[in-house]
């Protein structure tokens, strides 16, 4: 019944197009190309894949003699330029895309919309979407006034499978040296005004944005550029009025060029070592030194957790010493304290009212990265990856609207 009704519609649709030729606008028209006359040659059909199912179109058809190029002005009207897939059509594979694989994405479109588009067809449209997306992100920053008073940065990384083809030549963590991965790099901005029943700050439901994309942090030349990401997390900051917020802080693992890239773009701010990281960093050390899953690493485990959470850094870094010569990787974590004593005062931190261990970031590398493009069996190009984390990121922090309306706009106006 529901497909006999949507066929009657489909045909209704078709018929009230086709009776229209205002789309023949004379003998001419410019040519969207070269932008020289090009000479109607009559009407052309072409099925399109819509929401009602397989839509037939007579367009008027120009054909332009100085480049070849043919154009079908109902077609831009329409949406419907370069594509056999309706805007309508278009925003679902958008909308699947982003969430499961492309196979699935065909499925979900058949069995929940009727619409037949084969994977293949549902991956380049998904990919060219996150190009446009991804573009769009470069080129627009709307800056929003800061949400609170306190707004929140993390950045992190996280490595996602890549066809081996290109990874040729990388340095990567296999026995033989070589790579398996690429790290997409993650900024996500967020608020944490409210509080738990401990009096513990907790994120704002609907407060988290992501960006990310494989690019490098490290700048091609210090003094006037700024890296790819940096540029990145500087757009993202701008969007979210981070760089205005009256008190703003930056939380990451202890990776040197985050704090590098913290120091660059928003001196002044607080920085804090995510507490979740140190207490891994921990975890680990402890089974170096005890052995997995023994009770003395555990306990050992859990007493440095203690230290940290009370401040005692100087308890902390005796309790590691005794190691650090035996054990390369309690030397690295001895340094790791160290080096970020100043970043893990987190009893003065918690003092203030801030978040020292949100689980935003960490679950943001899940949530906006691994559960879409680290499952079995995928491995992506640089670029198929890219576009589709610019879709997911775009359609997780609530943009994706403003974007097609942006796209929607853009379209109407070469349609004109």
């Amino acid at each position: 019944m529901r497909r006999r009704a949507l066929t009657v519609a489909t045909h209704a649709v078709a018929q009230r197009l086709n009776a229209d030729h205002t789309d023949q606008v004379g003998p001419t028209a410019p040519c969207v190309r070269c932008h020289q006359p090009a000479h109607y040659t009559g009407r052309r059909s072409k099925t399109f894949e819509s929401v009602l199912g397989p839509l037939r179109l007579e367009r008027a058809y120009y054909h332009c003699p100085a480049c070849e190029a043919g154009v079908c002005p109902r077609d831009a009207a329409l949406g419907l330029d370069g594509t056999s897939l309706s805007p309508a059509v278009t925003r679902m594979i958008g909308a699947v895309g982003a969430l499961v694989s492309f196979a699935e994405g065909h499925a979900l479109l058949h069995d929940l919309a009727g619409v037949d588009v084969p994977a293949t067809q549902v991956e380049r449209t998904a990919e060219a979407l996150g190009r446009a997306i991804a573009a769009d992100e470069h080129d627009v920053v709307a800056p929003d006034p800061p949400a609170a008073p306190t707004m929140y940065l993390g950045v992190d990384g996280t490595g996602i499978p890549i066809r081996r083809a290109e990874l040729a030549g990388r340095a990567g963590k296999q026995p033989d040296g070589s790579a398996k991965t690429r790290e997409v790099k993650l900024v996500t901005v967020w608020t944490a005004e409210g509080r738990d029943p401990e009096g513990i700050p907790v994120r704002d439901r609907g407060s988290v944005t992501y960006s990310a994309a494989i690019e490098s942090a490290a700048s091609p030349n210090a003094v006037t550029m700024l890296s790819p990401f940096a540029q990145r997390a500087d757009r993202e900051a701008q969007r979210r009025g981070f760089d205005r917020a009256p008190r703003r802080v930056v939380l990451g693992d202890g990776a040197a060029w985050i704090w590098h890239l913290a120091d660059e773009l928003f001196p002044g701010a607080i920085q804090i070592v995510d507490l979740f990281h140190a207490k891994q960093h921990l975890s680990d050390v402890a089974t170096v030194i005890y052995g997995a899953g023994t009770d003395l690493a555990h306990q050992w485990a859990r007493l440095r957790h203690d230290d940290l959470d009370a401040g005692h850094l100087r308890a902390l870094c005796h309790a590691l010493r005794p190691h650090t010569n035996t054990h390369p990787d309690v030397r690295r974590c001895w340094d790791y304290v160290t080096h970020h004593r100043a970043r893990m005062r987190y009893p003065t931190f918690r003092a203030q009212g801030l978040c020292v261990s949100s689980g935003v970031v960490e679950a943001g590398c899940k949530v906006a990265i691994g559960t879409r493009l680290k499952r079995t069996g995928m491995h992506w190009t640089v670029a198929g990856a890219d576009a589709i984390i610019a879709l997911r990121c775009c359609r997780l922090s609530g943009r994706f609207e403003d974007f097609w309306e942006r796209r929607s706009a853009t379209a109407r106006g070469k349609a004109a």
